[in-house]
């Protein structure tokens, strides 16, 4: 790999390149697309939570594990 994507930040990864950025924004921008199209059909909090979980969760995995693939090698 020539150049990382991520760089590691404890439990978290931070876009260190414009790839990382365009799959970080495309995560974000998904998600927030998942809560307003669902936030308009639901009646209660709970509703909104058991039909979000399955695409934030996939979403989040997914994003993770490409942030854990393209991160810069850990120098200790």
């Amino acid at each position: 790999m020539d150049s990382p994507w991520f760089v590691r930040l404890g439990w978290l990864y931070r876009p260190c390149s414009i790839a990382g950025w365009i799959v970080t924004l495309a995560a974000l921008a998904y998600v927030i697309q998942v809560f307003v199209a669902v936030d308009r059909h639901v009646h209660s909090a709970t509703d909104l939570l058991y039909a979000i979980y399955p695409h934030w969760g996939v979403t989040f995995l997914g994003w993770e594990w490409i942030a854990r693939r393209t991160a810069a090698a850990d120098r200790r």
